[in-house]
């Protein structure tokens, strides 16, 4: 494989754009450009199969399209001609939308997500589906149906998850930005151990339509770019109201852009003790002492907080969660649509086949866990106390920005990236990796990650967390953070 092939970085897709805009460049060279890196990167044995589905054709078409519309002066949007990924839990009418389960193999949906819409209405290309851990359960892209995704600085370990597919299509270059989401951390992590930025919005800020329920109350539509300019580009497009979510926000997007070049210096950052806990990495641990020193430096004033029950995080997200899937989930029956159990003879055997089968372990564990939770006599102990505790995780937070914080710095991660089939034998110690992500969803926060060093060779993030709705200033803090520690590549 050439070298120049390798982990590529595009230029900025708002200078991308305008050069189609302004005919030096075409949508169709994006695309092509585009295609021939899927191709070279990511499929066969030893590709990153961070991709399910494509369709070369029907992205050159619509790169066609719109190189006539810019002919006739009719260039439709800040997105021109820009080729991008969308996690296979994110509806799409020319594509399978499969959420990475045998379940839904070749299942096409009939509506389209509106972040999609979106997309393809700011000028955007699709370019295919992004490989994903099963309907988003899981934190290394290792229970996809379709195989793992091999992270492209390392293809010996894991790409991160679920959205790790997306995550890796943008590290190596094969697409400048991907749509990926979060319940738990699936943007914020992946984009950590592949050297990216990663970013998930405050809850409502872009509509859930067309995103395949998880755990409705956490589920969100996230952002991977190379760079901090490109994922605030790419939010600015697809946020906004959405009278298909009742849960979207009727608010105004801002001008996210804009925020970029402001700097630190005035702004009050927040250290909390509880996510720097002596088992964390030591390189890791370095890094972020180092980031935080380089913005104090640049004159943000810097404070130890606290935020008390971040230890109950991950019980509290791993109740919630899985009974919200134990419910969403039950949709899947072999009736409606999806897989069906061939030779099911009665109603209770499609359905207890149909799940056997199309099901992997990892989702059965969760569906297990929820329905459990959920059952008689048992709600109120469990679901019931985990949303009485994500009260007091989002009270917290709201404690310490009511007494001037503007940012919270954390890392984003416990340790680098492992390697594929790295086995761990106590499950929670795996969803412990999510314990530096968990609580901005259970708190409804945006958050994101932004590369901040290597440890081993391998890329490490620092994340930022701001309060709801406050993604201008998230991202005038994450701009500064690249800026100071180098971004992509570094």
């Amino acid at each position: 494989m050439e070298e120049e092939n390798r982990n590529a970085r595009w230029p900025l897709l708002s200078e991308l754009a305008a050069d189609v805009q302004g005919g030096e460049k075409t949508a169709l060279e994006l695309v092509e450009t585009s295609l021939d890196r899927l191709e070279a990167l990511d499929l066969g044995d030893e590709g990153l199969n961070s991709f399910v589905s494509h369709d070369p054709e029907g992205a050159r078409g619509m790169a066609e399209e719109i190189d006539r519309a810019v002919a006739s002066n009719r260039a439709p949007g800040p997105l021109t001609g820009i080729p991008v990924g969308v996690k296979d839990n994110i509806c799409t009418l020319d594509l399978p939308t499969t959420c990475g389960s045998k379940i839904l193999e070749g299942y096409i949906s009939p509506y389209e997500a509106t972040a999609v819409k979106k997309l393809r209405e700011a000028g955007a290309i699709v370019i295919g589906k992004t490989n994903m851990d099963e309907f988003a359960m899981g934190s290394t892209t290792e229970n996809s149906f379709y195989g793992p995704t091999r992270n492209p600085i390392d293809r010996a370990r894991i790409a991160g998850g679920s959205s790790g597919g997306s995550a890796a299509a943008v590290a190596s270059g094969i697409v400048p930005v991907a749509l990926g989401s979060e319940t738990g951390g699936s943007v914020r992590q992946p984009a950590a151990y592949c050297g990216i930025v990663g970013l998930k919005p405050s809850y409502g800020r872009i509509s859930r339509y067309g995103l395949v329920a998880f755990a409705s109350s956490l589920d969100q539509i996230g952002i991977f770019g190379q760079r901090v300019a490109d994922t605030a580009l790419l939010l600015e497009a697809v946020s906004g109201p959405d009278r298909l979510d009742s849960t979207s926000g009727d608010l105004p997007v801002p001008n996210l852009s804009s925020a970029l070049g402001r700097g630190l210096e005035g702004l009050v950052i927040g250290i909390p003790k509880e996510y720097f806990p002596s088992e964390l990495d030591e390189g890791i641990a370095g890094a972020c002492q180092e980031a935080i020193e380089r913005m104090r430096a640049e004159g943000a004033e810097i404070r130890e907080i606290s935020l008390p029950h971040t230890e109950y995080a991950i019980p509290t997200y791993y109740l919630i969660a899985p009974a919200e899937v134990a419910s969403n989930l039950s949709r899947l029956d072999g009736v409606r649509y999806g897989q069906r159990a061939p030779e099911a003879l009665s109603t209770d055997a499609v359905y207890e086949e149909t799940r056997t089968l199309g099901f992997g372990p990892e989702v059965k564990r969760r569906i297990i866990l929820g329905t459990y939770a959920l059952s008689a006599g048992r709600y109120e102990k469990y679901y019931g106390r985990a949303q009485r505790v994500r009260r007091l995780i989002t009270q917290d937070f709201r404690t310490v920005f009511d007494a001037g914080i503007d940012l919270i710095f954390t890392p984003t991660t416990p340790h680098p990236a492992l390697r594929i089939g790295e086995e761990i034998e106590d499950v929670y110690q795996i969803y412990l990796g999510d314990i530096f992500t968990v609580t901005a969803n259970l708190a409804s926060l945006p958050a994101v990650s932004v590369p901040i060093g290597k440890v081993s060779g391998l890329p490490i993030g620092g994340q930022l967390i701001a309060d709801r709705w406050g993604e201008e200033r998230l991202l005038q803090g994450a701009a500064a953070l690249e800026e100071l520690m180098g971004g992509w590549g570094e």
